[in-house]
Formats: structure tokens, sequence, C-alpha cells
């Protein structure tokens, strides 16, 4: 037992002095940003009397936050990223070597963020997208944790094809850290249950008010794909932004409560009509 817990002390010990000094600020700004979500919550709730502790919050924070999030990492960049870099030598171009690095970062962010609007436009049309996104619209109380729930796969898509680029084009190890930090704070946004009004600015950029139509069961389920900047919503026609709030949230469909099952699920067999599927995907 006592070797157990030297065992784990060493890897936490490994784990931390390992980090670059902008890994680790990224962690320190995530976690101090999952403490606020916390605390803003119980002040200004979108809905009210949500409790903290709901259903699904342990598996959405140990595994799908935590153990997924490690182990899909070092796959995505120990393997994807690292054998695409290896065989194309792209990086050593440093094409972005003498760019500053705010500049990266807007252009990263404006950059990903139409990919995963359109992304995810299509996995609400596609029967098999959807399959692997279903799992996100699966919680039925929506707040600053359960936009983590997504599944592996959806995860290894999306996340390759974020820091794919940046890797590639030569940019420093602070980019990536600090757009990952940006899109963990901005996803724990979207989804708190937090009363917030940004009257003209929701029309740039995204917020809990639009999002959490998109996690409703309503007509809103099918709309408001963006994920950071809410201005795709209005370009592209797929806004939606009525003054009352949604009545619920979640699937109207059966779906699992943990995540092993929930991973799984996404591989059942296609028992229903075509017209059927999209119905459960429209509603």
């Amino acid at each position: 037992m006592i070797n157990f817990f030297e065992n784990i002390g060493n890897w936490i010990y490994t784990y931390f002095t390992g980090m670059s000094d902008a890994e680790f600020i990224s962690m320190i700004l995530i976690s101090c940003s999952a403490i606020f979500f916390i605390v803003i919550e119980r002040i200004l709730p979108y809905n009210k009397n949500q409790k903290i502790l709901r259903e699904g919050f342990f598996d959405d924070l140990a595994l799908y936050t935590i153990a997924q999030s490690y182990v899909l990492g070092i796959i995505i960049f120990t393997y994807f990223i690292n054998t695409i870099d290896s065989s194309t030598g792209l990086s050593r171009l440093q094409l972005f070597r003498n760019i500053p690095i705010w500049i990266q970062l807007i252009f990263f962010l404006i950059t990903h963020d139409l990919y995963i609007y359109w992304m995810h436009r299509l996995q609400h049309n596609n029967k098999y997208l959807w399959r692997i996104h279903e799992a996100h619209h699966s919680p039925k109380k929506v707040d600053w944790l359960s936009g983590s729930r997504s599944h592996a796969i959806e995860i290894l898509i999306n996340q390759t094809i974020e820091f794919l680029p940046i890797v590639l084009l030569g940019s420093p190890p602070e980019v990536v850290a600090y757009k990952g930090v940006i899109s963990a704070v901005w996803g724990m946004y979207i989804h708190s249950n937090l009363d917030m009004h940004t009257g003209k600015l929701q029309k740039i950029f995204n917020g809990p008010e639009m999002h959490r139509w998109h996690h409703s069961t309503g007509k809103g389920r099918n709309r408001n794909f963006s994920t950071k900047l809410a201005i795709w919503d209005w370009i592209f026609g797929t806004a939606y932004f009525p003054e009352s709030k949604p009545d619920e949230y979640g699937l109207k469909t059966f779906f699992p409560k943990n995540y092993f099952m929930q991973t799984l699920f996404a591989f059942r067999l296609f028992k229903k009509s075509q017209n059927t599927i999209q119905s459960e995907i429209e509603t």
C-alpha cells in the first residue's frame, strides 16, 4: 500500500515538473476558471435550483474531462500529429516563426472556429457523425462541466484538426497551450448555467444565452452551431435567439448513463429508417 502511494506521488511529481511554463500556467487558468464558473452559477443562475452534483457529474469530471482528455492528448500529439509532421517536415520550415504570438492566436481561433461551425452543422445532419456527437447533447442539465462530455472519436477528429496546423506551421509551443486554454474556458462559458446578457455582442461572440438553446429538446436543437464566434450563425442563417428560455435539455431518445456505455453506444446498429433517424437528430 505504501509503495502504491509512493508511485502515485512520483507520477504526480514527474507530471508537474515535466510541464513547460506555458502548460503549467494553462492548467492553473483552466482550474481557476472552473472554480469561477461554479461560484458564479450559484450567484447568477440561468436555471435556478440546478444542483452542482447533477446526474453524470462525476463521469463528466473524472472520465471525460480528466482521464479521456489525458489519454487522447497523448494519442493526438504523440501519434497523429507527430506522425504527420515527421512525414511532411512542414514544421521545420517555421513558416510562422516571425509572426507575433497574439496574431497567431487570433488567426487560429478564427480559422478553427469556422471549421467547427461547419463540422458541427454536418454532425447534426449526418447520421454517422451524429452518432459521435449525441453524447454531447445527452446531459439533461447544462452547466460549465457538461460541455466536456464528447465522444472520444469526436475529440480525436476535432482536436487533431485544431492543433495540427499550429504544429505544421512552426508556431511555438506556447500557441498550442494558450489556444487550448481559450478553447477550454470558452467551452465552460457557453455551457455554463449563467444568466448572461451581452446585448449586441451576441451577434459576434457566442455565449450561454444562445448556446443553451442548442442543447434544448426544442427548435433550437438544430440551430446555433457556433462555438466562440456567433457571427457564423448570423451569417449563414442558423441563429435562433428567442426571448424565452428552453423548457428542457438533453435527448428525447434513450441514452446510457455511464461513460463506457455512452462510448460504445455510438457503434450500435442502425435499425430504423433514415427518416426516423433524421427526425431524432432534428428533435
